[in-house]
């Protein structure tokens, strides 16, 4: 007899631990996303020389010459030399094709890009119209960076925070409900809107020692957070 009440007796204090139980959960699962404004503080542009010449020394040479011009006309402009860097470097034959016979080689072009970075800002203008008037005659682009996110990474994530608690508490009303405490708070990929400078690759004839007008603008950081609030 005792071999069957053992099972009984184990079961009802299973029913009785299930019944005492509390519910589960009820909870609610947003994104939120914020938003910090920054001004750049720091730009980068490329310039470069294209020469042309009959053979690949003298197209070298030619280039050469104007390139070290413009890198020492930088460095004078207070450019500092960490500040310099070699981009690109390319010798491209020309050529010219005709109808049942081999390309003919015309001469050489070489093209030799310089990156300019700094945290001038303000000088931005004044180091492009120094290059310009060294003798580039080609570019790239010009854009203005944040060097350090984290400046606005506290304000970005309070605000991500902020936008998902207020949808949480239109959707809690919307069922009748109250929000209650966060459970679970995760953050999303951060995302840079910086202000595109696109510059095509052009011809500079203009040897006029000038600033180039340029503004640099702010910089929108996004940031994004999910975050579980329970239901009351």
């Amino acid at each position: 007899m005792k071999r069957f009440l053992i099972p009984i007796i184990a079961a009802m204090l299973a029913g009785v631990a299930l019944a005492q139980a509390p519910p589960p959960m009820e909870t609610v699962t947003v994104s939120g996303t914020g938003r910090a404004t920054l001004t750049p503080d720091r730009f980068t542009f490329t310039v470069g020389v294209q020469s042309v010449a009959p053979t690949v020394d003298d197209a070298v040479a030619e280039n050469n010459k104007r390139v070290q011009s413009v890198i020492a006309a930088l460095k004078r402009a207070g450019v500092t030399d960490k500040d310099i860097q070699t981009s690109n470097f390319n010798i491209w034959p020309q050529q010219e094709y005709g109808e049942g016979r081999l390309p003919r080689i015309l001469g050489y072009q070489v093209n030799n890009s310089v990156t300019v970075r700094s945290t001038k800002i303000a000088d931005a203008g004044r180091f492009l119209g120094v290059a310009i008037s060294a003798g580039v005659n080609t570019a790239t682009g010009l854009n203005f960076e944040v060097a350090d996110p984290a400046r606005g990474r506290e304000q970005g994530l309070r605000a991500a925070f902020d936008d998902a608690k207020a949808k949480a508490s239109v959707l809690a009303k919307a069922a009748g409900r109250t929000l209650g405490r966060a459970l679970v708070i995760s953050e999303g990929v951060q995302q840079n809107t910086p202000p595109p400078y696109p510059m095509k690759a052009m011809a500079m004839e203009a040897r006029a020692a000038q600033d180039v007008p340029v503004e640099a603008g702010t910089q929108e950081l996004t940031f994004t957070v999910t975050a579980t609030f329970e239901l009351r």
